[in-house]
């Protein structure tokens, strides 16, 4: 049977045409005389010419149709049930044809026998047909892999008749919460409820879930994996609901189940008057604009109508990126914010001002910092240039050129740091509340939260790259614990808590329950269909019944096992349900001017020892993790080990 399939297979053609034609022949010819003897209880019929000339013209006519309509182009192996329409189209005209001649003489057919005739050519010509897709599809079907669809509805079905044409997946079952359709047989798949699936498990050789369930909320999909993660299967899921509608993917574009479907929430519907507020028909300028949250923030707030959106940017791919991107959404909208790409660094001061002054800038939301923490701790010196110097020139611009309002995007970090970043983070902070103290024009603002899925350098998408090939997976502590969040929900909450502020206001996003890092690991690791196993060093070997390492290597420089938002536990509630306000310690500007003086000299002379002293003393509650300074340069300088011998010989020297 293989060796006939494979020979019909690769027939060209014409001539797989002209067997579908003699094929088809036979059967009308069968369907006739089938249906003559039981009308006529006799095959006296056959030697009756007139008889054989009718079925000749009225079986060309409809072979004719069958042509006509589409029949003989469509490849059998990917039938669908439109093909019943062709059929009938072709067995409509053979008994019109049949009734037509016969009604020109007596041709000794009864008026039954064309009906009877196209009834039963019908159901023979598509029943063949649908026979020999299924003989066709057979060695196929045995290399798929057999699959369950979660969610029997419209997307569910959708997807059960792609995976027939496709050459990777066989639906064997349907799981859905609805009681209605829970045993039911639907293109062919019976349906189970959730809590059948251990023993579906069991009985039937299972490979993967297919989640076909676009249009649920993120709490309740969190439900649902959390379900399917006991199973020790493969998860995969269709795009989302709004890809598929805007044509970004189709539904039979499987994927791995992403962290944002771990770890999201059902979002708060934002309040629109605070989201235009500070940006519609206004002059709105992003520093760090390509960036993962400057972009968010500037696909936001190109969404609010501004009047033009200023992409302030020191790297020049990041910048036409983000550029490019934003010019071809703002043609889809239809919205005439004008666009305005800007190279420069945040340590400039007066590229900033002469920024600020030439396009009118009435809102900036101050996104660029050095964000990596590991990376800062090794080059300590830029990482305060750029995150707090940067800060100070960006904010007195905004001071000296009338802008309105000013949101610092801060982190998490800043909370008692035991790292330079956060530290830096702090003292951009301190620096916005001291400014917002003297200035009475421009509304100084932070907005402080954690970590944001999908950042660039963020640990998740590391994550999937090393189960994609095969590990181990890398988590530095066992206890790790971080917050997360969607970066367009932190974006939209950072929009609206700026639009809140008085003056000098400290925001907390709300971010949920911290999450145990090595947890998460876990968790996508067995929804890619493989089982873990922990070591402590990545050449260690791994049991036989597991797939893939988890190594701990280790805290990184600088690095927390948790992190905090709060400096106090005094958090004040707002308007809206996820933002909250802090009151946080601030300095003076005048004493703050003089530390940072203080700071900038340590930092010009490259004297770390000093520039870390100076952290301390600050009111950062700074406590460095490690008692060695981590800058990579000056742990190979002269410097450093001139001050190492110093402070070796220092009691010697004493007496």
């Amino acid at each position: 049977m293989n060796r006939l399939v494979k020979l019909l297979a690769g027939t060209n053609r014409p001539a797989k045409i002209a067997i579908q034609v003699a094929a088809d022949s036979v059967v009308l010819l069968g369907c006739f005389t089938f249906a003559m003897a039981i009308r006529l209880e006799s095959v006296a019929f056959a030697n009756n010419l007139k008889v054989w000339l009718v079925f000749a013209l009225s079986a060309a006519a409809a072979l004719a149709t069958f042509g006509l309509s589409g029949l003989y182009r469509t490849l059998v192996r990917f039938l669908t049930g439109r093909i019943i329409v062709a059929i009938g189209r072709g067995v409509a005209v053979l008994a019109f044809a049949m009734l037509l001649l016969n009604a020109f003489g007596d041709r000794g057919i009864p008026r039954s026998v064309p009906i009877m005739t196209a009834t039963f050519a019908l159901l023979s010509i598509g029943g063949f047909r649908f026979l020999v897709r299924q003989i066709f599809r057979g060695p196929l079907q045995l290399s798929k892999r057999p699959v369950a669809i979660y969610g029997a509805g419209e997307a569910g079905l959708e997807l059960l008749n792609s995976l027939f044409h496709g050459r990777d997946y066989s639906p064997i079952a349907f799981i859905d919460d609805d009681p209605r359709l829970q045993g039911l047989i639907i293109g062919g798949c019976r349906v189970y409820a959730p809590n059948e699936l251990t023993q579906l498990k069991i009985s039937m050789p299972l490979d993967a879930i297919l989640l076909a369930v676009p249009n649920i909320g993120p709490a309740r999909r969190r439900e649902i994996l959390s379900h399917l993660e006991m199973l020790d299967l493969e998860v995969k899921t269709i795009p989302s609901l709004s890809d598929i509608i805007a044509g970004k993917a189709k539904i039979s574009q499987l994927r791995h189940v992403t962290p944002e479907e771990l770890l999201g929430r059902d979002p708060v519907p934002p309040d629109e008057q605070l989201l235009g507020q500070s940006i519609t028909r206004k002059v709105v300028m992003v520093t760090g604009a390509g960036g993962s949250i400057g972009s968010e923030l500037c696909r936001q707030i190109l969404d609010q109508d501004p009047l033009a959106l200023v992409l302030y940017e020191i790297s020049e791919l990041a910048l036409y990126s983000i550029e490019g991107e934003l010019s071809e959404a703002g043609k889809r909208l239809g919205t005439s914010t004008k666009i305005i790409p800007i190279l420069g660094s945040v340590q400039d001061e007066a590229r900033l001002g002469s920024v600020m002054k030439a396009f009118k800038v009435e809102t900036i939301y101050h996104a660029a910092a050095y964000k990596h923490v590991p990376i800062v701790e090794e080059n300590v010196v830029e990482g305060i240039r750029n995150n707090v110097f940067g800060t100070l020139a960006a904010a007195r611009s905004a001071h000296e050129n009338r802008v309105e309002r000013f949101i610092l995007i801060s982190t998490d970090k800043a909370v008692r740091p035991t790292n330079v970043m956060g530290a830096t983070k702090r003292i951009a902070e301190l620096i916005c509340q001291g400014l917002a103290q003297q200035d009475t024009g421009t509304i100084y603002s932070m907005v402080r939260f954690g970590n944001v899925l999908g950042s660039s350098g963020s640990v998740i998408p590391r994550f999937a790259a090393q189960i994609e090939s095969g590990g181990p997976v890398t988590v530095t502590h066992p206890e790790i614990t971080r917050y997360f969040m969607t970066i367009p929900e932190a974006s939209q909450l950072v929009i609206q808590a700026g639009a809140m502020a008085q003056g000098g206001d400290v925001f907390i996003l709300d971010m949920g329950n911290p999450v145990k890092i090595a947890d998460l690991a876990v968790t996508m690791v067995k929804l890619h269909g493989l089982k873990p196993y922990f070591v402590n060093h990545a050449s260690e070997g791994n049991p036989e019944d597991a797939d893939i390492a988890i190594n701990f290597t280790g805290l990184r420089k600088g690095e927390k096992l948790y992190e905090e938002l709060l400096l106090g536990n005094d958090p004040e509630s707002t308007e809206h349900p996820r933002i909250f306000t802090a009151s946080e310690v601030s300095l003076p500007l005048s004493d703050l001017m003089e530390k940072l003086e203080l700071l900038q000299n340590a930092c010009s002379k490259f004297d770390l020892s000093e520039v870390r002293a100076i952290l301390e003393k600050m009111p950062l509650h700074y406590m460095p993790a490690d008692d060695k300074i981590g800058d990579l340069t000056w742990a190979t300088s002269d410097a450093a080990l001139t001050l190492e011998c110093l402070a070796s010989t220092g009691a010697k020297t004493a007496i």
